[in-house]
């Protein structure tokens, strides 16, 4: 009779296994499109070194939530904030720094639901810089405002597309204006047991200064659940392909932790 049991209650568990491992491949592969329909709170500390005359270094933790609304059954809009907390070692000089949040930079992406007939997931919308940091030294002092857009497509285990945008100044104190254009092509597979290694630059053209910042970042990332909460942790390297005079170079390190919430 336990037997009986045991066997009638098989495929019920295997049933189970299957579903769970179902939801978790789809959470990592929402992971990797940036407008996904999924709430998110990924929180990445960067680590770089170069700056300044005397070599200085900057870790710069950006608190990034992700928020979808659903307009109606066509159109949903993606809320994407960037928080930066600085601190800032022998910047730009040896035994100065300083510590505290940066400026906010905030994107809407309006989606469609669907992809496209050819499979493209598309998304566009404004995008804002706002004033919000604690010290001149860890802000532009300028609010901005430009648009921005994203194309990507998910074929089996791979996403590869690309997120730009472009900032212009149009008030504030700061000294100098913000001209700038953000261009960041990325490439990710995702394996069966829902780790995601990940290709990006996240470049930026100061067009004031004529100058490049151009970082090459590879990441592993791995879906996790503890009791009910779902999260992504990951490590990556970066390495500066090109910046600005007193900008970062050589080496640097990344550390990613994603709180998910799941509808």
């Amino acid at each position: 009779m336990i037997k009986q049991r045991f066997l009638y209650l098989l495929p019920l568990v295997f049933s189970f296994a299957d579903a769970q491992a179902d939801d978790a491949a789809d959470l990592a592969k929402k992971l990797a499109n940036p407008i996904a329909a999924l709430i998110s709170v990924p929180i990445q500390a960067n680590y770089d070194e170069g700056f300044g005359i005397d070599d200085g270094s900057v870790l710069r933790v950006n608190v990034q939530p992700v928020i979808p609304l659903e307009l109606n059954e066509d159109w949903n809009l993606i809320s994407r904030t960037i928080l930066p907390i600085l601190d800032q070692s022998d910047v730009p000089l040896s035994g100065q720094g300083e510590s505290g949040i940066g400026d906010v930079v905030q994107s809407l992406f309006f989606s469609p639901s669907e992809p496209s007939d050819s499979g493209w997931i598309l998304g566009a919308g404004p995008v804002f810089l706002m004033p919000t940091a604690t010290d001149e030294a860890l802000g532009a002092e300028k609010w901005g405002a430009g648009p921005t857009g994203i194309a990507l497509k998910q074929a089996g285990p791979w996403t590869y597309g690309f997120l730009v945008n472009h900032i212009e100044s149009f008030s504030g104190s700061g000294d100098q204006d913000v001209s700038a254009s953000f261009l960041q092509p990325f490439l990710t597979y995702i394996t069966p047991s829902q780790t995601t290694f990940a290709l990006n630059t996240e470049s930026t053209y100061d067009w004031e200064n004529e100058q490049w910042s151009v970082p090459i970042n590879v990441n592993v990332l791995q879906l996790m659940r503890v009791g009910g909460q779902a999260f992504q942790a990951g490590i990556g390297a970066r390495y500066w392909l090109d910046s600005p005079r007193g900008g970062p170079d050589g080496w640097g390190l990344r550390l990613s932790f994603t709180l998910l919430f799941p509808k």
